[in-house]
């Protein structure tokens, strides 16, 4: 069984402020260490379930935030960028049997953790027709268009809630609760056994998770900075709405990705 696995920060068990994602703050490198523990957990949760083949992609910020020396030997570390539109999986194709997430977040235009955003924090949210859109949702739909399921997140509350509306089978561990400018994080080690845990169910029944994908999905973007609405209108197919705002609209999940990759 090969199972990929991406892996964020800002939804990890303690990591609260912006100052703390960011390599070289005084926080960043005990969090960076957690980070690369609940990845652990979930490649430990793969290989109890029966995998022989993981790939761990680092996806946060440089994509080289994680100690590599701390994973099984059955994982391949994807570090840094492809510069692809599959972004957050890069490497990711159909040779797959399934997708984890671990350390995500709620989306930009939600309160559900005080480090909520989108891709960025250059936009006050994303939406795909007409709901808010996650990184979960962003790179759960490039899965799907693989036929590649996604069994398992981890992050906060209120992104677990907000996965269930697309598939109710994937198994989430929700390690931490935001409330204003806190969260509320369950203990590392409790968070680490959690994530081993779900992740080893979750891939016992991969086969009951699907994604479905949208016939036509439009992406809407209202960007901070009303100069980034008007430089993405310039992308062939985006039409803006009004000072902030821009939408594109195709039946074809690779060429909104695709726009995504140069618009947000």
């Amino acid at each position: 069984m090969k199972v990929y696995i991406s892996v964020d920060f800002e939804g990890i068990s303690g990591s609260v402020s912006w100052s703390s994602t960011n390599m070289g703050d005084i926080e960043y490198a005990p969090l960076a260490r957690e980070m690369t523990l609940e990845a652990v957990a979930a490649c430990q949760g793969a290989l109890d379930a029966g995998a022989d083949e993981i790939y761990v992609k680092d996806a946060h910020e440089t994509g080289r935030n994680m100690d590599l020396s701390l994973f099984p030997k059955e994982v391949k570390i994807i570090n840094g960028w492809t510069c692809t539109p599959d972004s957050m999986v890069g490497g990711l194709d159909a040779s797959f049997d399934a997708v984890m997430f671990v350390g995500y977040h709620s989306p930009a235009g939600s309160s559900g953790s005080p480090l909520s955003h989108t891709m960025n924090r250059g936009n006050n949210y994303v939406k795909f027709n007409g709901e808010l859109a996650s990184e979960f949702l962003i790179h759960a739909y490039i899965a799907a268009s693989m036929d590649v399921p996604v069994v398992f997140l981890s992050g906060d509350l209120a992104l677990t809630e907000h996965v269930r509306r697309y598939d109710p089978n994937i198994r989430t561990a929700a390690v931490k609760q935001g409330i204003g400018a806190a969260a509320i994080s369950v203990a590392p080690a409790k968070a680490q056994e959690m994530i081993r845990e779900e992740a080893r169910l979750a891939l016992l029944q991969r086969d009951n998770c699907h994604i479905r994908l949208p016939e036509t999905l439009t992406m809407e973007i209202n960007y901070k900075d009303h100069t980034s609405a008007s430089k993405a209108s310039w992308y062939p197919g985006v039409k803006k709405i009004d000072d902030y705002t821009v939408s594109y609209t195709s039946s074809s999940i690779k060429d909104v990705m695709t726009a995504r990759m140069f618009i947000l």
